[in-house]
């Protein structure tokens, strides 16, 4: 696994030569960057990316904790976070005034920077309470990480789907797998880039089993809800678990407020996207964290900074999302 801990970033971070823009005119004298719950892969993600941002572009960045992306999204979209990582259901929902957290309110204001990575749905129980798929779940005690999350909003959306019962509750990625491992809770179903640092730990110390979905249920998923994808989970990622599994997976996106000066925008996206060794540094699936990926947003525009970058580079963003 290739994750580092917020000083080992640091760290890994210190040799990169520091990078000035020109114009710094209107940049803040710090940032916040809304991520989740500590435990899963939006926490460390976002604090090496505020580590990255700190070491070369000399502004304070730092990591907050939050709900996940439903929050996110909204946090941006009033100004209290300057970048916000989200998964795309989710910005969907708030971009068209659909947001569990604020519905009825168009998130009008948000604005992509890059892409990041697939987040893919997994679930882990112990291997004594015989949960080994998503209907071994019904009637049972599942955590489907903080409320506002990935996860806590579309989990329960699957059940539905595949008319599982279960008695849901919310807590962390570090509290659920805690839940899971003294009993208090049968499983822990989630959504992270994997690999999942919280399932990693769990996996180490316990006997489990970490599942995604079968065909059956996926193609149903995938049926009732297009706006995610079929992704296999590599095997080797959890010790114990050499052979992968199927699920579904939602792509990820940074995303900022259309307010933020321009060329702190490009800057921001020119260092994500030219420093991928750095970034692999932080999490393996920075990996997808490349400008290509561009293309799997459809629908939030770019932020003008972040659409001089991609023009730069020769990445046509579509006329609808140069905003």
């Amino acid at each position: 696994m290739r994750f580092l801990t917020a000083a080992a970033t640091a760290a890994a971070l210190f040799s990169l030569s520091p990078a000035y823009a020109q114009d710094r005119a209107g940049w803040p004298s710090s940032l916040t960057i809304g991520t989740a719950s500590q435990g899963g892969t939006y926490f460390i993600y976002g604090t090496g990316l505020a580590g990255l941002i700190t070491q070369s572009l000399s502004l304070n960045a730092s990591a907050e904790v939050t709900g996940g992306p439903v929050q996110n999204a909204t946090l941006v979209e009033t100004g209290d976070h300057q970048i916000g990582l989200v998964t795309m259901g989710p910005a969907y929902e708030a971009w068209t005034g659909k947001s569990e957290l604020a519905p009825g309110v168009e998130h009008a204001s948000l604005r992509a920077l890059f892409p990041m990575y697939q987040t893919p749905f997994e679930a882990v129980s112990l291997k004594s309470s015989g949960i080994e798929d998503v209907t071994g779940m019904a009637g049972k005690r599942v955590s489907v990480g903080p409320a506002g999350g990935t996860a806590a909003t579309y989990w329960p959306r699957f059940f539905n789907v595949l008319g599982v019962e279960a008695r849901i509750s919310y807590s962390g990625a570090n509290d659920a797998t805690g839940q899971v491992k003294d009993g208090l809770i049968d499983a822990f179903a989630f959504a992270a880039g994997v690999p999942i640092s919280a399932f990693a730990q769990i996996a180490a110390e316990n006997p489990v089993n970490i599942f995604g979905f079968t065909e059956e249920q996926r193609a149903k998923i995938l049926e009732a809800m297009p706006e995610v994808s079929a992704f296999e989970v590599p095997g080797g990622l959890y010790q114990g678990f050499p052979e992968g599994h199927g699920t579904v997976a939602m792509w990820n996106f940074a995303i900022t407020h259309a307010d933020m000066p321009e060329s702190l925008a490009y800057e921001i996206t020119k260092l994500v996207m030219e420093n991928n060794p750095a970034m692999l540094q932080i999490h393996a699936t920075a990996a997808e964290t490349i400008p290509e990926n561009a293309d799997k947003n459809g629908f939030l525009p770019f932020h003008p900074g972040a659409v001089k970058y991609f023009d730069e580079k020769g990445i046509q963003i579509p006329a609808e999302l140069r905003g």
